[in-house]
Parts: C-alpha cells; sequence; structure tokens
C-alpha cells in the first residue's frame, strides 16, 4: 500500500448545509453522514462557487471561477482543452474514476434558453471551435455496449455516467436499468406511479424498486469499484455523485413516507422579508397569480404544506443516500482501504427548501443554496471537529492536491486549506467570492442576470449587474438574511468598503494562464 492517500469524495446534489443531524437539523436523519463528520472536519462556512450545478462542478475540477473557466452558466459545457485537477492526480500516478453524476456538458439535445440572434454572422463566437466533443453526456454518446463513451474524460480514467435526476436518469445507468427490468418501459411510464395524495410540485411516487433507483445503482456500482482496487499499487481518486436530493421529489420504497411533512417547520415565511427585493417580489407576484412556472429548474413559491411535502420528499431521498454511504464506508473498510483513504462529503449546491416560501434556487444568493455541507475525514486525523473557517469549492482542487503532494498547473485560482485540516491555522480565507450566471432572462429580469457576491464573517454584499439595487446583510446580527442594509445610510460605510473588496476579486479573475514564454 502506498503512502499516498486515497481519496474517497462524495458528492449530493442540491443539498443545503443544514439538512444533517450534525449540523443539528431537528428532523432529518444521516448516520451515516453524521458518523463522518465524528472521524473528521466539518465546515460550518462553506460555500460553493456558484448556486447552480455545471458552474460550480466545474470549478471544483478546475479550481477556477465560471467567468474563468468557460462554463458559466447550466447549459455551457466545460473546454474539453481545459486541465483539471483529476489529470494531476492522473498524472502523479492516481487511478481517477467517476460514479454517478457528471454534468459537465449538457445532458440533453434542447435548445438553450438565449436564443441565437437573427443576424447573419460570417464568425459566429470569439473564439474558435477547439474540436471538442460536446456531445459526451448526451443520449446518443451511451451506446448498448457502450463504447461511445470516450475516455479519458475530464482527467476521469473510468467513467459510469449517470445523467438527469429522478427515476428516470440516462447514461450507463439507462443501459443496466433495462438489461436489469425488462419491464423498464411501465417502469417510467408516469402514467404508472404509485398512489398518493401530495400536491407538491413535481412530487411523483415511482414505481421503480429501491434496487434499480439511481441511488442504489451508484452505491453498487462504487463498491464494485472498491472492491477492484483492493491490492492495487496505485493509489486511487473516486468521485462518487449521487443526483439527489435534486428535484423531482420521488424517493422510492420506503423513503417515500419515511417522513411527515407535518413535522417539517417553516419558521420563514416570506413576510419574514422586510424589504423583499424584485425578483423575490417576481416570484411571490407570479405565485399569487398562479402564472406558469418558467421551467421545472426555475425558483418558485408554494403553499405551506406543499414545501413541507418538498422537505419530507427530499429527506427520503438524502436518507437513502445516507444508507448508501454506510455500505460504501463499509465495502472501503472490508478491502481494507479504509485506513489509507481521505474521505469527503460535500454538494455542488442547496435548495430554498421553504426560505420565504420558494423552492428550487435561482439568482438570489441566500445562504439556503450557496452554503453546503462540506467533511473532510482524514486517516491523518479520524477526530470529530468543526471549524469556522471561511472557504469554498474554489479551494477543493489545490487542498486535494495539496494532500496528495503534487503541485497545481498555472492559473488555478484555488488556495488550499490543508493548513487548517492539520490544525495549523483557524482561518482560511477573509473573504470568499461567488457569482451567478443565467443562462436567459427570467425572474423579472430584462437580460440574463450576472450576480456577484462576497462573502465575509459577518456580511454578505451582492451585486446585479445593471440593477440600482443590491443586497447587504448582516449576518451576524441577521443569520437567516431577513434585512437588506443596501439603501440603510448607517451601513453606507459598510457598503463602500464591501464594495471595493469586491472590486479587487473582480480585478483578480484575470486568466494567469498560458504564462509568458518570452519578455515582451
Amino acid at each position: 500500500m502506498t503512502n499516498r492517500p486515497n481519496f474517497l469524495y462524495i458528492m449530493t446534489d442540491q443539498l443545503r448545509s443544514d439538512w444533517m443531524g450534525c449540523a443539528g437539523h431537528p428532523v432529518v436523519k444521516t448516520p451515516n453522514i453524521d458518523a463522518l463528520a465524528a472521524t473528521g472536519l466539518r465546515f460550518k462556512n462553506f460555500h460553493a462557487t456558484s448556486p447552480v450545478c455545471m458552474p460550480n462542478r466545474a470549478t471544483f475540477l478546475t479550481g477556477r471561477y465560471p467567468s474563468t473557466h468557460g462554463l458559466r452558466y447550466n447549459g455551457c459545457a466545460l473546454p474539453t482543452n481545459a486541465n483539471t485537477f483529476v489529470d494531476v492526480l492522473a498524472a502523479g500516478g492516481y487511478h481517477t474514476a467517476a460514479i454517478g453524476k457528471s454534468h459537465l456538458q449538457p445532458v440533453t439535445t434542447a435548445p438553450p434558453l438565449n436564443a441565437a440572434s437573427d443576424l447573419e454572422r460570417l464568425v459566429d463566437e470569439a473564439w474558435r471551435p477547439d474540436g471538442g466533443d460536446y456531445a459526451q453526456e448526451e443520449p446518443g454518446s451511451f451506446a448498448d455496449d457502450g463504447s461511445a463513451f470516450k475516455t479519458p474524460y475530464y482527467g476521469y480514467q473510468h467513467v459510469d455516467m449517470v445523467t438527469g435526476h429522478g427515476d428516470k436518469c440516462g447514461g450507463h445507468y439507462a443501459q443496466w436499468f433495462k438489461e436489469q427490468a425488462p419491464n423498464w418501459k411501465a417502469l417510467h411510464d408516469s402514467t404508472n406511479q404509485l398512489p398518493h395524495d401530495y400536491t407538491c410540485p413535481q412530487a411523483y411516487r415511482t414505481p421503480v424498486p429501491e434496487h434499480l433507483y439511481p441511488t442504489s445503482y451508484i452505491k453498487d456500482q462504487t463498491i464494485a469499484y472498491l472492491e477492484s482496487r483492493n491490492g492495487a499499487s496505485d493509489p486511487f481518486f473516486s468521485f462518487v455523485s449521487f443526483p439527489d436530493p435534486h428535484h423531482p421529489f420521488n424517493p422510492p420504497g420506503k423513503y417515500w413516507d419515511m417522513y411527515d411533512p407535518a413535522d417539517f417547520g417553516l419558521d420563514l415565511p416570506y413576510e419574514a422579508h422586510k424589504n423583499p427585493t424584485p425578483p423575490m417580489q417576481y416570484v411571490y407576484d407570479a405565485w399569487q397569480s398562479a402564472a406558469k412556472q418558467f421551467s421545472p429548474q426555475t425558483a418558485t413559491m408554494a403553499s405551506k404544506r406543499q414545501l413541507q411535502e418538498a422537505m419530507a420528499l427530499s429527506a427520503g431521498m438524502l436518507t437513502m443516500i445516507d444508507d448508501c454511504i454506510g455500505e460504501i464506508v463499509a465495502a472501503l473498510k472490508a478491502q481494507g482501504l479504509y485506513e489509507n483513504t481521505v474521505i469527503c462529503f460535500n454538494s455542488d449546491h442547496g435548495d430554498y427548501l421553504g426560505d420565504f416560501d420558494m423552492m428550487l434556487k435561482g439568482a438570489m444568493p441566500f445562504r439556503s443554496i450557496s452554503q453546503v455541507p462540506m467533511i473532510w475525514s482524514d486517516p491523518a486525523n479520524r477526530a470529530g471537529r468543526t471549524t469556522d473557517a471561511l472557504a469554498g469549492t474554489i479551494d477543493l482542487p489545490a487542498t486535494i492536491l495539496d494532500r496528495a503532494g503534487l503541485a497545481p498547473f498555472q492559473g488555478m485560482q484555488a488556495e488550499s486549506f490543508l493548513p487548517v485540516l492539520n490544525g495549523q491555522a483557524a482561518a482560511h480565507r477573509p473573504a470568499i467570492f461567488t457569482e451567478y450566471n443565467d443562462g436567459g432572462p427570467r425572474l423579472g429580469f430584462a437580460s440574463p442576470s450576472r450576480v456577484k457576491s462576497i462573502i465575509t464573517d459577518q456580511y454578505r454584499f451582492t451585486l446585479y449587474k445593471g440593477e440600482p439595487w443590491g443586497e447587504l446583510y448582516d449576518l451576524a446580527a441577521d443569520p437567516k438574511e431577513t434585512h437588506n442594509r443596501w439603501d440603510d445610510p448607517a451601513f453606507a460605510s459598510i457598503k463602500a468598503d464591501l464594495s471595493l473588496q469586491l472590486n479587487h476579486m473582480l480585478a483578480d479573475l484575470m486568466d494567469e494562464s498560458p504564462r509568458a514564454k518570452r519578455r515582451a
């Protein structure tokens, strides 16, 4: 066994930082995630670099901000000529694997939100096409024999792909599902959903049994991969990514009614916000007028009961993941790999999930969608600890490479928080920069929103491009972000200072790669 550690990195999709037993949630049961926290360092102030899937996942791989790495909003793709920290690990002798959701490229063939211009252009884009294959995650890339999918994929040598969400995921899972279930068409027929009385948007009681559901598939494939690594001379990095507890809300089997909606409290209604921002007002007005939701992924509001149902079903999906994590860790131990494996638990972003009567995610970067779980359980120190150090997705690649003893590539904007993990430092960054870019105009914005935020230990300051309003919250006095101080004269000097800090961060967004080869 090499003295370089293995890495088992577990990521969920759309999970809030406060939705774990170890984070104090009064209802949700996550004993296996809690066990990771009891043997590692849990970050209490960890932030997604972008509060939606694709940009944040690309930041996780590259250690670069969305404005730099190019996957700026959902629907883009990470350039195929981008280096990732997984490339560095592979070059350093690691075996690299991705099992589950990747979402570095579009998973559908649907047209984008921002329709192409009617102008007839002789040259279409600022950059020439790079010749890369950007249809790798589309359905056509998964032939029955799997031969169409090409590796390495952004550094991953082994790929077992699950695309989409819910019980009808695609990718390699879809191939397997059809082999395992001769009646798969009936199981995927929406008219065959099991009886229920929930009215929550996107609540669907799937007839797909637990053992055929994507969460179980990812668990089984991960265990098979760990078994294949027993006795291997090279260390591994295994990225295990569950598409849940993302909507649609369809936990299978016993997980559907594991939680009672009435047990979930809603202590942050829309009325709790003293001065709602225009997009909040837009969502509220749309709900009041029963306007059609822009898309299934767009932030919306719902009734108290519907929100409680969404919470109960999300909890069921999360507990299923938690059960699978318990089996995966048990398999890691059974293969004799536990003592040399760093185990991480994280999510790509959160969900409003009842805050201000909203659900899903969007341009409003409240903590519910931007603050995410992060647990690092390291064989070098299996003691349970917590930290208030500010850190985020942007820093994960540098930290993983630092722990593996490998240098990052030129242009990585990440900063290793290994000193915090080692107990050599109590703080990491003085402030976190996050960004959200939309693929089209919605939520009342006249053009696709461009949202930049700076988060410190005490404040969250958010600038919306082209808008006369913004957000400034005193997180120390108002941790639930209910009073926007943007126009408060008493906060004028704080607003100016945070604006200057944000400007300095924006000035540092320049791509430092490639470095100069000669003097001028």
